[in-house]
């Protein structure tokens, strides 16, 4: 049922994958917000209704479907009040490709700077880069097998009458001479033993019996052999399956071994320079296409060659032109662009009755993105009509209304995020899967030390970081942070301390003595807290 239920036109596996999550109903998804964000359930409701709407979409007939817009949202609060962690929560619900810009850095066109499609080209390397990783991981399994076994190849090379794969005519196999025939001397069979280091050491021997006596249960290698044509062969397998087992073990990983790798025949010339951030490829990427790839022999480490092997046996497994036309697919579809501080590029209208031509300016480069347009990218076009676009700012200065009309009827749903006061910076400090207390008990936990915040701490530590917000500026939860970090700064500078106790307790007296003279004196609240 789930499967039938996927918001995403791939196949494979990795839209399987998507299918589990993105299938959610709007509650499920305010309650998984709810274990990272304390508050603000109006901007929980409308991003839960969004994502939502991306799976009723894709639902409807064919014929509908490029009809059904997203309804973008423009999230209003000040800083610290969860604006960026609600859009950020979201896209990893969706498995979705999601980007964060800032508005501010954006020029209009013929300025320098860069120019509003970056933001779509950074969310398609984005979308790759995810596909590209899904790909990776299903394979990496049968990658590490065919890893493994030209590792055992490295160690143990092939005797020279086996014919060695590679380029070039396979040679014929040699004839192995009878040992003790005619010719005047004994032929000599190459043979690898396995010492007790888990080394392959190559010994020459004159007959089958000569090489059981060399190799010997003591060496290490496997007891005897079959006797005749069989003997090298059957000791050759039970050498490499004894390399195999020191390898699975871990045993061998500095052994040196000798790799081939490829290289770049010219270097990266990025040509992106100033002024022409537009530009979606460099002469660099264009040569090290058209141009053959050198390679060079390295001498490494095991565990050095694994990563270098298992890279390359990835790049040839993954199919990079299915994961473009995926990566595309997602972000067409499914793809979310948060739209930080775009009130920095609104601003209030004067009595000539114009903005600042910059500003306006960018806000008409992304009027045609946010409406929908094609964008050129290196891998292909992007049609932006059905990307979610998630706007927010403080707005102190401006208000929505002093976006151009154009900009602001592509941005229907507005929703207004409250300050935070002190009772929700108690349930903020204790709540959420990733507290603040909690991350402080993990870090001090690896000094073998544990920490604990007594509930008189707890509200404390709330009500001096709500005071100071509200006698200088307001930064919202991000107050915690310099908060805790102050009051903790000596118990993290000591440790590890041997005579420490097993436990650190942190009172309401603790934080009050590490905080009330600072919170207190205007010019050190300033510059400390």
């Amino acid at each position: 049922m789930a499967e039938e239920r996927q918001m995403s036109r791939g196949a494979g596996t990795a839209s399987e994958e998507r299918g589990t999550t993105t299938d959610w109903t709007p509650r499920e998804i305010v309650r998984e917000l709810d274990e990272y964000i304390i508050g603000q359930d109006e901007a929980k409701k409308a991003v839960a209704i969004a994502l939502r709407n991306r799976w009723r979409r894709q639902q409807v007939e064919d014929e509908l479907r490029d009809e059904i817009l997203p309804n973008n949202i423009i999230m209003i609060g000040p800083t610290g009040v969860g604006k960026t962690e609600i859009a950020r929560r979201l896209a990893k619900l969706a498995g979705a490709p999601f980007i964060k810009v800032e508005a501010s850095k954006f020029t209009e066109v013929g300025y320098v700077g860069r120019d509003v499609e970056s933001m779509i080209r950074d969310l398609v390397d984005i979308a790759v880069n995810m596909v590209r990783g899904e790909r990776e991981d299903a394979m990496r399994g049968p990658a590490e097998e065919r890893v493994e076994e030209r590792l055992l190849d490295l160690l143990l090379p092939p005797v020279a009458r086996e014919p060695v794969p590679g380029p070039g005519p396979i040679p014929e196999p040699a004839t192995a001479p009878e040992p003790g025939g005619e010719g005047g001397e004994s032929a000599n069979i190459r043979t690898f033993v396995v010492s007790a280091a888990g080394e392959a050491q190559e010994r020459a021997v004159e007959a089958p019996g000569d090489e059981e006596e060399a190799a010997g249960p003591s060496n290490g290698a496997a007891g005897p052999s079959d006797g005749g044509g069989e003997a090298t062969p059957a000791r050759r397998r039970r050498t490499r399956e004894k390399l195999r087992a020191l390898l699975r073990d871990g045993k061998l990983e500095d052994r040196t071994v000798e790799v081939e790798v490829s290289e770049s025949s010219v270097p990266l010339l990025d040509m992106n320079a100033p002024g022409m951030e537009g530009l979606d490829w460099n002469v660099g990427e264009v040569l090290q296409d058209m141009l053959p790839k050198k390679t060079r022999r390295r001498e490494v480490t095991v565990a050095e060659a694994r990563r270098i092997l298992l890279s390359e046996e990835l790049d040839r497994m993954v199919d990079m032109d299915e994961v473009i036309d995926e990566a595309l697919d997602r972000v067409e579809n499914m793809g979310i662009v948060f739209l930080d501080e775009l009130d920095k590029v609104a601003g209030e209208r004067g009595a000539s009755g114009g903005i600042d031509v910059s500003r306006e300016g960018v806000q008409r480069d992304l009027l045609p993105i946010v409406e929908g347009s094609t964008v050129p990218t290196k891998y292909g076009l992007v049609d932006t009509d059905h990307i979610l676009f998630i706007a927010a700012g403080a707005f102190h200065v401006s208000s929505p209304s002093d976006l151009i009309p154009e900009l602001q009827g592509r941005f229907p749903i507005r929703v207004e995020l409250r300050s935070l006061h002190a009772e929700d910076f108690v349930r903020i400090l204790r709540e959420p899967k990733n507290a603040l207390l909690s991350q402080y008990r993990a870090l001090v936990a690896t000094e073998e030390v544990e920490l604990r915040f007594t509930e008189e701490a707890i509200q404390e530590l709330a009500r001096i970081a709500a005071q100071v917000n509200d006698r200088m500026e307001n930064i919202g939860a991000r107050r915690l942070h310099t908060v805790l970090t102050t009051v903790l700064e000596q118990v993290m500078f000591d440790l590890p301390d041997p005579d420490a106790e097993s436990v650190i307790e942190i009172d309401g007296a603790f934080v009050r003595d590490r905080l009330q003279g600072i919170a207190e004196d205007e010019d050190l609240r300033r510059y400390i807290l």
